[in-house]
């Protein structure tokens, strides 16, 4: 858990150049007009304000209602307020709607796609993370681009969420939950399924 909170810490402290970097060229006007609204809740979170900061994007969503990157900001933000003071200070069916409503403004940012599943998994639902996980590893596979350190990642934290909800792993329901984290964890090696088999089988 601790591992996660530093990981999606980091994440947080460049997610702006993140949302900007997946956008396609025919949305700049739009980057650059999401980098000013977004840029005083941005300040704010430097200035060490992180609840001063979720405070600003929630008051930008409501006058922002069709800009992704504010959606997504305010999400990844509250989410991040929520795990610093171990407690549910942001409702998460609210961050949730956040998630969502800026997958559906902007469909082809697989960011979104992989933050929506970390959180997801975060709140335990499992088959839902799963579902998205999928989603962007197919993204990736069609882009041609080999399991990146964020399906990694998902590897190790899906294992320990199954171990919560069943811990001798004897669910059936859970067999392929865990054949996907070994796909993800072997490929984030640079090991297809069946070069790790084969490797792990010979004398």
């Amino acid at each position: 858990r601790d591992l996660h909170k530093e990981y999606r810490r980091q994440r947080q402290m460049c997610i702006i150049d993140s949302n900007n970097s997946n956008l396609s060229a025919r949305f700049t006007g739009v980057i650059h007009m999401s980098e000013e609204i977004l840029q005083p809740a941005i300040d704010k979170f430097a200035e060490g304000d992180l609840e001063g900061a979720v405070q600003m994007l929630d008051d930008m969503c409501k006058t922002n209602k069709d800009i992704a990157a504010v959606h997504h900001t305010y999400a990844e933000f509250a989410n991040m307020l929520n795990v610093e003071a171990q407690d549910d200070v942001i409702p998460g069916g609210k961050i949730m709607m956040a998630y969502k409503k800026a997958m559906n403004l902007d469909e082809e940012n697989d960011e979104y796609i992989v933050d929506f599943a970390d959180f997801a998994l975060e709140c335990r639902r499992i088959p839902q993370a799963i579902k998205e996980y999928e989603r962007y590893a197919r993204r990736l596979e069609l882009a041609d681009i080999p399991i990146d350190d964020r399906l990694y990642m998902a590897a190790r934290n899906l294992v320990d969420a199954i171990e919560v909800v069943d811990p001798t792993k004897s669910n059936p329901q859970v067999m392929p939950w865990l054949k996907s984290a070994i796909k993800w964890s072997v490929g984030g090696l640079g090991y297809s399924p069946e070069e790790a088999s084969t490797l792990l089988l010979e004398e």
